[in-house]
This record gives structure tokens, C-alpha cells and sequence, in this order.
């Protein structure tokens, strides 16, 4: 069976932890923009990239995702014919109990004694069904779009499907 990626923080287990203003020394999310391309413009072809089971996202992720898409967008059409979103955003907080290991660590940590963890990220909850990624395109580019949303799919740890809507408006 082949390991899935990013399968430690994977699954949603347990309550959200969001509350930041209790936690010292959370990492910021690394996604630099949640919007890119034309935001102005209306594009008639919709592709979203729509979650089908629930899932975390972590914030590196979702920047990884960002970027191939965006890389392939802007190089095939150009920086103003693509609308690039990313729909969630990486609120819940990750911790990790840091074990030492190396000879003669057992004598130096007390293992599950206060295993609470420092925060070593954030991350997205999605559920099945939430959109995490929208692009509109020219009515022409269609496979541009559906090969930019399969890169971009295939950086995050669930299965995703494309959803394709075409908006044509008679003017």
C-alpha cells in the first residue's frame, strides 16, 4: 500500500484549536497571496477543485498548491488572463511533542509527562464538499485551467474532483 502524503496531520481528529492568543510562538501561514491573476476581469469558465472526504490542509500545502498553479497559469496565458482564489484559510494550530533521538535519550526526556507540544504550524479543516481552490479562464482555455487544477490537486493530502461551470451571458 503507498503511504499518502502528509499523513501525520491528515486526518481531522479532536476539537479545532484556533485560539492564537493563548499559544506563544505560532508560525505564521506561509501562503503569501489568497487571491492572484485579474480580479477585475469577469471570466466566463469556472474550474474549482472541490474536496471529497474531510480533510487538514497544512498552510505549506496550500502555498505549494498556489504556486504550481499559479506558475503554469501565468506562463501559458499571462498575468492578466487567469483569476486565481484559495478558499480556506490555515486557522487550526499543530503541535508536536519534540522527542530526542539518539543513544542514551531515554535518561534525558521524560516521554508522556506533559506531552502538550510546541506549535510547529497551521492548518486548514476542510470538509467533503468545501471548495479549496477556484480559477476562471477565458471560455477557450478550458484545458489550460483543468491541467492547473490537476498540478495544483495533486500537492494536497485528500482526494480532490474539478467541478467546470461555464457562465456565457448573451450581451
Amino acid at each position: 500500500m503507498p503511504l499518502r502524503p502528509a499523513r501525520c496531520y491528515r486526518l481531522v481528529k479532536g476539537p479545532a484549536y484556533t485560539r492564537k492568543e493563548y499559544v506563544h510562538g505560532v508560525p505564521p501561514p506561509k501562503i503569501a497571496k489568497f487571491t492572484m491573476g485579474n480580479t477585475k476581469a469577469d471570466f466566463p469558465l469556472v474550474v474549482q477543485l472541490v474536496a471529497k472526504e474531510p480533510a487538514q490542509i497544512r498552510h505549506n500545502a496550500l502555498e505549494a498548491m498556489r504556486v504550481a498553479c499559479s506558475k503554469y497559469l501565468s506562463s501559458r496565458l499571462g498575468e492578466n488572463n487567469y483569476f486565481l482564489k484559495i478558499h480556506p484559510y490555515p486557522h487550526h494550530i499543530l503541535r508536536e511533542n519534540k522527542m530526542m533521538a539518539f543513544a542514551g535519550a531515554d535518561r534525558l526526556q521524560d516521554g508522556m509527562r506533559l506531552a502538550f507540544g510546541d506549535p510547529i504550524g497551521t492548518a486548514a479543516r476542510v470538509k467533503a464538499g468545501d471548495v479549496v481552490l477556484t480559477i476562471k479562464v477565458p471560455i477557450d482555455k478550458e484545458e489550460v485551467a483543468k491541467e492547473a487544477a490537476k498540478r495544483a490537486s495533486s500537492k494536497l493530502p485528500m482526494p480532490c474532483e474539478m467541478v467546470i461551470t461555464k457562465n456565457i451571458t448573451k450581451t
